[in-house]
């Protein structure tokens, strides 16, 4: 269906078609990692042995030993799944030009919206399906007593939390379309910053002050504030506002402006001929 023909059916017709255009792009992404599923396999292995690793660390300290291992776990899980949603997204044009179906994607008669949409249903499924099994793996070799534990509000915090990254995600998506050579090692990069300035494994106080106003711009220190606010203190969801706030309002501002930022370099890529690009 064409985009003048879709002007002219209805309202609903057109709604039904977005929803299964949408459902579409989460499909292909899913085939996508059929295909390629030794990767998945690797870079699965390597996000729980390294999340292991981590926690193995507070496992070898003697002081509080329980509030350090719990402490590093809830950086490493949260950090595993918020980091798989950026990538996924800010990467999807990397892989449409490695797979060569960039120009029929970006081609297709299907809203940029709904193209978004699509992947990053995917983005968080497949973030939830690891992250579920790294927890189970969790589980079965640390001793962990969440009896006192807000699971609602960490639950709450977490899918906030996932709002704010999918924004930030469509953002840095644009830059392989801009710099077709360099685009995708540039989102590598905004990624590790994130891990270094959003407390991760340590808390925001011990960066060099010069650091700290980074913290206070990445979602990723106010989803790690409020889940270890929640989980290690318990604490109720009225004490969880001042991390939500922020979190909710960095989503509410950066999905719009990506969809937006997204459509106009989309535009300037096909006008410059960079879609096809690879260099």
């Amino acid at each position: 269906m064409t985009v003048d023909a879709m002007r002219k059916v209805s309202p609903r017709r057109r709604l039904w078609h977005e929803v299964r255009a949408a459902y579409a792009f989460i499909e292909r992404n899913l085939f996508l990692t059929r295909r390629y599923w030794g990767w998945e396999v690797a870079f699965t292995i390597y996000t729980i042995a390294s999340s292991l690793s981590v926690m193995y660390i507070g496992k070898a300290q003697q002081a509080n030993e329980d509030y350090l291992v719990l402490y590093l776990g809830i950086g490493t899980l949260v950090w595993s799944y918020l980091r798989l949603i950026f990538s996924i997204i800010s990467e999807m044009i990397a892989w449409e030009r490695w797979e060569g179906t960039i120009e029929y994607t970006m081609m297709a008669p299907v809203s940029r919206l709904t193209h978004l949409v699509g992947v990053a249903i995917f983005a968080v499924l497949n973030g939830l399906f690891r992250s579920a099994l790294l927890l189970g793996v969790i589980a079965l070799l640390f001793d962990i007593d969440l009896g006192g534990a807000n699971l609602a509000g960490a639950t709450l915090i977490l899918a906030v939390g996932s709002l704010s990254f999918i924004g930030v995600g469509m953002m840095a998506a644009v830059l392989p379309l801009l710099f077709t050579e360099r685009g995708a090692e540039m989102t590598f990069v905004i990624s590790s910053v994130l891990l270094l300035v959003s407390g991760v494994y340590y808390p925001v106080a011990v960066l060099p002050g010069w650091m700290q106003p980074a913290a206070r711009v990445s979602p990723a220190t106010y989803v790690l504030e409020g889940m270890r606010a929640a989980i290690l203190d318990g604490a109720p969801m009225a004490a969880l506002w001042p991390v939500l706030w922020p979190t909710l309002l960095i989503g509410l501002l950066t999905i719009p402006a990506g969809v937006l930022v997204f459509s106009a370099v989309e535009r300037y890529a096909k006008r410059t001929g960079r879609l096809k690009r690879s260099g």
